[in-house]
């Protein structure tokens, strides 16, 4: 299963990329804004300074039209800013029909805002490379969103889809494991749910008393 950073901060970025274990980012507008990155410009500039950090890494940049025009023109635009660009749309009509154009044309896509079986299928027909279920919010709605990430995970292992599974709006470093569990190609997660896997008292307490014993040495 592939790691993928959620967020759009260069320090986090590069946090992520020297523990060795980093593959790829996503990103959207509401993380952009976090960072305080505003004017196309300076929007352009960040992408390739992402792209820089994370060297042959996917790095998902989402447009903000909900038209199929207006999907077209800004998708071909994020397209060119870095050949490690994945143009994230919306699971919306439009955004699936767009999907299916930028796959006819060679423009690599991540169908966001999945939230159920029949929305993976529709982004997989439309040759999404990822397809992002939201597990964190189905689970805030009383769903099971591990549950969905297995559905999907059979269906389109019982019709060889190739698209892959991203799972996002990951909470905790357990959602990162139950993932896995579940199938998920990729999962894309907050820092503190990777570091979270590091954890365990455990650990902490066996390190604490090598440490002890090696002073008697």
């Amino acid at each position: 299963m592939k790691f993928f950073i959620d967020t759009a901060n260069l320090d986090q970025i590069r946090e992520a990329h020297d523990l060795g274990v980093l593959d790829g980012v996503t990103t959207n507008p509401t993380l952009m804004s976090k960072e305080g990155i505003k004017g196309q410009d300076k929007i352009v500039a960040h992408y390739k300074a992402i792209c820089e950090l994370v060297k042959g890494g996917d790095i998902s940049a989402e447009v903000v039209s909900t038209d199929f025009k207006g999907i077209i023109e800004e998708g071909k635009k994020l397209a060119a800013i870095h050949p490690q660009i994945i143009v994230k749309v919306p699971m919306i009509k439009d955004g699936v029909k767009a999907m299916k154009w930028f796959t006819d044309n060679g423009i690599k896509t991540n169908c966001t805002l999945v939230f159920s079986a029949g929305q993976a299928i529709l982004a997989a027909k439309a040759g999404a490379k990822y397809v992002s279920p939201f597990i964190g919010r189905i689970d805030d709605s009383c769903w099971d969103g591990i549950q969905l990430i297995e559905q999907i995970a059979q269906i389109y292992s019982i019709h060889g889809y190739s698209t892959q599974i991203l799972a996002a709006s990951i909470r905790s470093a357990l959602h990162i494991v139950k993932c896995a569990e579940a199938g998920a190609d990729v999962v894309t997660a907050p820092l503190e749910s990777i570091l979270g896997l590091l954890k365990h008292p455990l650990t902490d307490l066996g390190l604490a008393k090598f440490l002890e014993d090696a002073k008697k040495l």
